[in-house]
């Protein structure tokens, strides 16, 4: 006897499963693009300012992220299990070289455009108002991790696997690019589309997360903190 999988709760089913599919590659897409508008253009939500809005924000994405693929908080605990301390240092170095990429930018951008300077000096208004030391630890520990977790390990994950590898790595850029377009500021755009590329072509080719988050975290140290280009 066999079973008969092309009845109508067959069809439903695999309906239901590609319906599900598709919430999963777009909900959170969607919820990306929202909260950042808010966030760039409040500058924060409420009484909360960019930073703690930033982390939450961030935060939720996660979470989202995590209800809609039950496999995504398994994905992301396998990769430190292997080779861990040589992505820690590939890790730094990507950050490095990052850092050097955007020395070289800033001292260009400031001689070609001239609004360069109030764009860069306007990045940094971000931290005004917010103690330092919570800036640190913000970033260190969720928002330069988190924004890995979601937008690589997440978001281009799915998009690599549902569009192909390279159009789900571009289409991931693009849209973390985008959502940076509601602060009105090129220079920050232009740096978005420049980290986008350069983390998400990171994860394409390492696959791993560890590797990706630690550079963003120690460029975002680096380029906020210790050594800030205004």
């Amino acid at each position: 006897m066999t079973v008969n999988d092309t009845g109508p709760d067959a069809v439903t089913g695999r309906s239901g499963l590609r319906n599900g599919k598709k919430a999963a590659d777009g909900l959170p897409a969607v919820a990306a693009v929202a909260l950042f508008a808010l966030l760039f253009i409040g500058r924060g939500f409420g009484p909360l300012d960019f930073w703690w809005s930033m982390s939450g924000a961030v935060l939720l994405l996660v979470g989202l992220g995590a209800v809609l693929d039950r496999g995504y908080p398994a994905s992301l605990a396998r990769d430190p299990r292997s080779g861990a301390l040589r992505k820690l240092v590939l890790g730094l170095l990507a950050a490095a070289a990052l850092y050097g990429i955007f020395w070289v930018g800033n001292e260009a951008s400031r001689w070609l455009f001239p609004f360069a300077s109030g764009g860069i000096g306007r990045v940094y208004d971000f931290k005004a108002g917010a103690a330092l030391p919570r800036i640190i630890l913000l970033m260190a520990l969720i928002i330069g991790p988190g924004e890995e977790i979601f937008w690589r390990a997440y978001l281009q994950r799915r998009w690599q696997a549902r569009f192909g590898r390279w159009p789900g790595f571009l289409a991931a850029a693009a849209l973390y690019t985008l959502v940076h377009a509601a602060s009105g500021n090129v220079m920050l755009v232009l740096a978005a589309a420049i980290c986008g590329v350069f983390w998400g072509f990171l994860y394409m080719k390492t696959g791993s997360i560890l590797l990706v988050a630690v550079s963003h975290t120690a460029w975002d140290l680096a380029v906020f903190v210790l050594w800030p280009f205004s």
